[in-house]
């Protein structure tokens, strides 16, 4: 039985081919699996939204703006973050390129996803990830920042805002996510380093202006438990929001590189103190549906009814040129309550 270790991961291991995801698909590891959803948070019925004919979507920011949903999303077939529209949350227009790779860039030339996208004063405000040989161990990741007045023409800077600078972050540091704390007036984000394929660990970083940013010397401040069987690996792509008087985290847990599921945690201050939910994962893997391998990069939003959560899955797919394909769900939770214990 082959069993997952930094060891391999670092030889640089991954699903090359369909046939590869029974290197992880062992009978010990199925039987720790994780499946569906608990809690009282629903999958829609119609899922995945946004994917299928437009191959891999993934990793997004939503946002609800002049009575329409918003979302900025990574978009593999054109390497790129593309923008879409939504009366409902469910049903997407065509989705359109705005934010490209630069040929001649030595930071964001190969890739640019994992966007995070507020409104501050009018103004939309992105950070992103720029990636050089995506997906490998080979390759760095920084985070970019860029801005609009529509949310579709973005001037960017040229140069990152954020590098790998501290020991745990290794080469990579993507999936920022961003608030803007109208009490404090500073910017907050939580961002995922180590790793260039899957990060390792979650950072916190804030900054005046959304450029200039300052780490937390006490970096990471969520890692995996390596107690817990679905998240013993890693954790990572967190999505953070203020709601009565906590810090919520909505994180991804890896059980080994190739599976994961959503799980919630809070904090006070939103840096240190977290308490994991007892009812973790929230949600999981469904079996023969788009998100059977893994669930990824949560996003979650209050509505009338409680909570709307936006997620890529993942599938594998007998395509020798795809092999896996993500594409974006959406779950719900029909209570205000978050924590319910």
């Amino acid at each position: 039985m082959i069993k997952y270790s930094k060891e391999l991961e670092e030889q640089g291991f991954f699903v090359q081919r369909y046939e590869d995801r029974f290197f992880w698909d062992t009978p010990e590891n199925l039987s720790k699996y994780p499946w569906g959803t608990k809690d009282g948070w629903e999958k829609e019925e119609t899922n995945p939204v946004l994917g299928g004919k437009f191959g891999t979507c993934f990793d997004l920011s939503v946002m609800r703006d002049e009575h329409m949903y918003k979302m900025w999303f990574s978009w593999r077939p054109k390497e790129c973050i593309a923008y879409s529209e939504s009366p409902d949350g469910v049903h997407w227009k065509e989705p359109i390129e705005v934010l490209k790779p630069r040929e001649d860039s030595w930071w964001d030339k190969d890739e640019l996803n994992r966007p995070s996208v507020i409104k501050v004063n009018g103004i939309y405000k992105m950070w992103y990830s720029g990636q050089m040989a995506p997906y490998t161990n080979e390759g760095k990741s920084y985070i970019g920042y860029a801005q609009s007045v529509d949310g579709i023409n973005w001037e960017r800077f040229d140069a990152p805002v954020l590098v790998p600078d501290q020991d745990w972050e290794l080469k990579a540091i993507m999936c920022p996510h961003v608030i803007y704390d109208e009490t404090e007036k500073i910017y907050k984000m939580w961002y995922s380093g180590g790793g260039n394929h899957e990060p390792d660990a979650i950072g916190y970083a804030w900054s005046k202006d959304g450029m200039n940013w300052k780490k937390y010397e006490g970096n990471p401040i969520f890692s995996s438990d390596v107690n817990i069987d679905w998240e013993r690996n890693k954790t990572a792509a967190c999505h953070v929001l203020k709601w009565d008087g906590w810090y919520y985290m909505f994180y991804i847990g890896f059980i080994h590189v190739d599976r994961a599921a959503i799980g919630l945690a809070r904090s006070k201050d939103g840096i240190t103190g977290w308490e994991r939910y007892s009812q973790n994962p929230i949600i999981a893997p469904d079996k023969g549906k788009f998100d059977e391998k893994a669930v990824y990069k949560p996003y979650v939003m209050k509505n009338d009814t409680g909570w709307i959560m936006w997620y890529n899955g993942a599938m594998y797919i007998p395509d020798p040129e795809e092999i896996v394909r993500e594409q974006i769900g959406v779950a719900y939770l029909k209570r205000e309550n978050l924590w319910n214990e």
